[in-house]
């Protein structure tokens, strides 16, 4: 089964670096039908990589969530999945155009990781690791959607009436509501992830909060959408503040992610 991944890793890192490439042929050719392929590789990327990821945890024994290189792709899988939800529900191919590349560039990085299936260390055999990492990938995945689409929101004002973009990208409003909409359904499972980690690290190390770097800067990312929400309904925050405060919040889950665990000492960095 391991094997089988390894193979299917491959087919998906192509597919998706042939989405990614077909939405920016899209961008310049301005071809529906283009948009329709690299959709339809996309969706066809997801499905091997669903696949890959079961195959992973048989042929491993346990769930594949417990190093930088499952966490990855795990990531890649979260945010192509909710990339590809709002696309489709909102008819908006513009936006896989600017979150296929941060897809391929996870999983790019996992690529680049240790693939080895090691033994769970004694702290990692618990029934909350499924919980625990899950919620963080969905939380994850909504929170690089939110960025992107305050990308977009940023350059929209750059878009001249009638123009390709002006046609296909939609209007400051309903991206600002698009946004709002994928950091509540982040933060929510953001506050999912922080609560079942804190059960888990009582019955792992004996304390439910320790200061451990991915804590301190779990909370830090927490606190920074959760003051989205709190600038957004009671001082009623839009546009372009709001398009910034998601692009700081996104950065700090990378950071989260991938700047605790190369930088800082922590018990949550399994390489």
């Amino acid at each position: 089964m391991l094997q089988l991944e390894k193979i299917l890793f491959i087919a998906v890192l192509a597919l998706y670096f042939a989405a990614m490439i077909l939405y920016f042929i899209y961008i310049a050719s301005k071809k529906e039908t283009v948009a329709k392929i690299a959709i339809v590789l996309q969706i066809a990327g997801l499905a091997l990589h669903t696949v890959a990821i079961v195959c992973r945890g048989i042929g491993a024994g346990r769930l594949p969530l417990t190093n930088q290189y499952e966490f990855a792709t795990a990531f890649a899988w979260g945010l192509c999945l909710v990339s590809m939800i709002f696309l489709l529900r909102f008819r908006f191919p513009v936006l896989g155009a600017f979150s296929a590349p941060i897809v391929f560039l996870i999983i790019g990085y996992a690529a680049l990781q240790n693939k080895q299936v090691n033994e769970l260390m004694p702290a990692l055999q618990s029934n909350w690791l499924g919980f625990h990492v899950s919620t963080a990938i969905i939380a994850y995945g909504s929170f690089g959607v939110a960025f992107v689409l305050s990308i977009l929101f940023l350059l929209r004002d750059r878009a001249q009436e009638g123009s390709f973009w002006d046609r296909h990208v939609p209007d400051k409003e309903k991206l600002d509501l698009i946004s709002y909409r994928s950091v509540t359904l982040g933060l929510l499972f953001l506050t999912f992830c922080i609560i079942t980690g804190a059960i888990w690290a009582e019955r792992a190390w004996g304390s439910y909060w320790s200061w451990d770097q991915k804590e301190v800067w779990s909370l830090v990312t927490w606190l920074v959408y959760a003051a989205y929400l709190h600038l957004r309904i009671r001082r009623g925050w839009r546009g372009k503040a709001a398009a910034i405060f998601a692009v700081i919040g996104f950065a700090c889950v990378i950071f989260t992610y991938i700047g605790v665990n190369t930088f800082l000492p922590s018990v949550h960095s399994y390489r």
